[in-house]
């Protein structure tokens, strides 16, 4: 059951998992897997599954993190009892679904809200077996993030689980390649190497505007205090709730294929027309106030690949396992009387946003940024500039891709997962997955301060309204 250590054997903590485990930043990634079935394990989870397949998968899943004589942090081994790893919460039995909703929200809540135990390593997995309105059975995965990023993590968990039409194949993702919106102009011959130079420039323009707004956000410049945004400090420290809304990939392709943009516009626009939807509803005095979405980009992405779990953890990998991120503050388009008419406005202006992203070098530019400051600064210094750029900005969005087959935890058929990100000083964040044929969203706010259940009910009429006026604006085409 344990692994056992004959000698302390250490290993340098990188850059990043110090500053996202510091006493200025720590956050922890929460996935939660529902099972299609009730969950019947009877040891709560397979041990073996843990201890051949997880934690083998890297030293850190079995290493905890210490602090050196010189301050530097580094990660030990230590003996892994898969018990104290595993918790199955226990609550009245034969009682309505509606019970055990709650009893899993606020179950959640205060997942979120506890810290891991220094002496073990820095994962944990909750068994819920009661059924709620989404599953008949919940099992959560929390684990902090300075064992590495979503995609290391994500990896790490797709390995403790297999196809549902046949285990012995691997799982697929669907392609990354972007929509290529100008086919018809790339290949005009010399009228295209005249568009190289403006092109150029405008890289280098966007690049230093991007680049010195990024800055500026991260040290200087607070967003408004809205309805989204209190600006409160200690907000990391203040019980957050999670609800989540689940969308149709197919209905969300079809806006993309109307509207000639990608489904990561589509849903980048749903989720600001909604959240401005809940602005206006909540306070019209501030519902136009400046504020900014905290966009979350893997460097991984930005090399035109991402690396499998065997490639990451292989020796002398061009990208090894770990954190590989950066990000950039984008506005949130303002909501006026012309475009609250016009929900097609916030996908078009969510494209042309990620769209003049795309042709700036920004993204790499604060990568560089980060490892210059933890350089001259060093880890402490570099974790209170990131929680500087996530306080002063009013949300964070980042997504996932999930695999396109159904899969399986120990022969329990998984319907649907979504993950969020935890103990960031913000009062708001959305994150995405994609899982066979549905994208699921989870919306995490700060409790007693934003209506989750109201700003639900935003997005949905936000996705219903841009869905309808994506097809009459077909219909009207044709």
């Amino acid at each position: 059951m344990d692994i056992a250590l004959e000698e302390e054997i250490f290993e340098p903590a990188s850059p990043s998992s110090q500053y996202l485990n510091s006493s200025n930043l720590s956050l922890s990634v929460i996935a939660v897997l529902e099972s299609e079935i009730p969950i019947e394990y009877e040891d709560s989870l397979p041990i073996n599954l843990l201890k051949d397949v997880f934690v083998p998968i890297n030293p850190r899943f079995s290493s905890i993190m210490v602090t050196g004589k010189k301050g530097t942090k580094k990660w030990k081994r230590v003996e892994v009892n898969y018990q104290d790893h595993i918790k199955t919460p226990i609550f009245p039995t034969q009682k309505p679904i509606e019970f055990y909703d709650e009893c899993f929200s606020t179950y959640i809540s205060n997942l979120a809200m506890e810290k891991f135990p220094p002496n073990r390593p820095l994962w944990e997995i909750h068994v819920f077996k009661y059924p709620t309105s989404d599953a008949a059975g919940n099992i959560i995965f929390k684990l902090h993030h300075s064992l590495g990023d979503g995609y290391s993590l994500m990896g790490a968990l797709l390995s403790c689980l297999q196809r549902v039409d046949n285990p012995s194949l691997p799982l697929t993702f669907p392609s990354r390649q972007k929509l290529n919106l100008n086919n018809s102009n790339n290949n005009k011959g010399y009228i295209s190497n005249f568009k190289i130079v403006p092109r150029f420039f405008k890289r280098i323009v966007n690049t230093l505007y991007d680049f010195g707004w990024s800055t500026l956000k991260s040290t200087l410049i607070e967003d408004d205090r809205t309805a989204i945004h209190s600006g409160d400090d200690g907000v990391e420290f203040r019980s957050p709730v999670l609800v989540t809304k689940t969308f149709s990939l197919d209905s969300l392709k079809q806006i993309k294929a109307n509207l000639n943009v990608t489904i990561n516009d589509v849903i980048t626009g749903i989720v600001i027309y909604g959240t401005r939807l809940y602005m206006e509803g909540v306070n019209k005095e501030t519902c136009n106030g400046k504020c900014s979405a905290l966009v979350l980009f893997n460097t991984r992405a930005l090399g035109g690949s991402y690396k499998s779990v065997s490639d990451m953890i292989r020796p002398n990998s061009d990208m090894p396992w770990g954190n590989h991120f950066t990000f950039l503050p984008i506005s949130l388009p303002k909501l006026t009387n012309n475009k609250s008419n016009n929900p097609l406005y916030f996908v078009q202006k969510a494209h042309r946003i990620i769209d003049r992203k795309r042709n700036s070098a920004s993204v790499w530019l604060t990568s560089k940024l980060l490892d210059l400051l933890r350089k001259l600064r060093g880890p402490e210094a570099t974790a209170r500039f990131i929680h500087g750029t996530l306080k002063n900005t009013s949300m964070a969005l980042t997504n996932m891709i999930g695999p396109v087959e159904e899969m399986a935890l120990a022969n329990h058929p998984i319907k649907g997962l979504y993950f969020v990100v935890t103990g960031a000083p913000q009062s708001f964040s959305v994150t995405i997955v994609s899982y066979v044929d549905k994208l699921r969203i989870a919306i995490v706010v700060e409790k007693d301060f934003i209506d989750p259940n109201k700003l639900k009910s935003c997005i949905e009429y936000a996705y219903d309204s841009i869905f309808k006026a994506a097809i009459n604006s077909s219909k009207v085409e044709k």
